[in-house]
């Protein structure tokens, strides 16, 4: 992606800074996901996205490819996200596609240490293993290994595992089209 970034960067004439003025972000941020350091979360994803006028999975997915079927398999999957960190891309990178699906391994940091998301579009999660809690904006839900939510991601969310036991969770995400090229960056907050 940190490539990929760094061409729709150029090709926007952009410089670091007006993109993370544009998506609310901080230089050094977009730059650590420029360089391949770290990957953005799902709401920084939008925004970097809609600051570009791209489609999300324009920031990660390769060329577009005429088959409507995607396929990704496991070794080709381990071997790619084998760097990616606390979260990687599971589905949703062809062109055309207007899901995206992630693997989430969240930590127990507080929400001082990472603010709530929010974004467009409906969000669903499923806890593959481990235990999370899901702070839905007041509202506080304990999920096991199996449970599932399904909200409007509107709502200001995060997901953090329960103290000492490592989690996985699955994050569709189905943009409802409102995450349209705004005229000045919005104060939407980063996950």
């Amino acid at each position: 992606m940190s490539t990929r970034l760094k061409i729709l960067r150029v090709q926007a004439q952009l410089t670091l800074e007006e993109l993370a003025q544009a998506c609310d972000l901080t230089r050094s941020y977009v730059s650590k996901v420029e360089r391949g350091v770290s990957m953005p979360s799902i709401g920084a994803a939008l925004k970097l996205a809609r600051a570009l006028h791209v489609p999300v999975e324009t920031l990660f997915g390769d060329d577009p490819v005429t088959d409507p079927v995607t396929i990704v398999r496991k070794r080709a999957a381990d071997q790619r996200d084998a760097d990616a960190g606390p979260s990687h891309v599971v589905s949703g990178t062809a062109a055309g596609h207007q899901m995206m699906a992630f693997v989430l391994n969240p930590t127990d940091k507080g929400l001082g240490a990472h603010p709530m998301s929010h974004h467009s579009g409906e969000e669903l999660l499923y806890v593959l293993s481990g235990s999370i809690t899901l702070r839905l904006a007041r509202r506080e839900e304990i999920l096991e290994a199996g449970d599932s939510a399904h909200f409007n991601a509107g709502i200001p969310h995060k997901i953090t595992c329960t103290k000492g036991s490592p989690a996985q969770v699955l994050i569709v995400i189905l943009p409802d089209g409102s995450d349209e090229p705004a005229a000045a960056p919005s104060k939407a907050k980063r996950r």
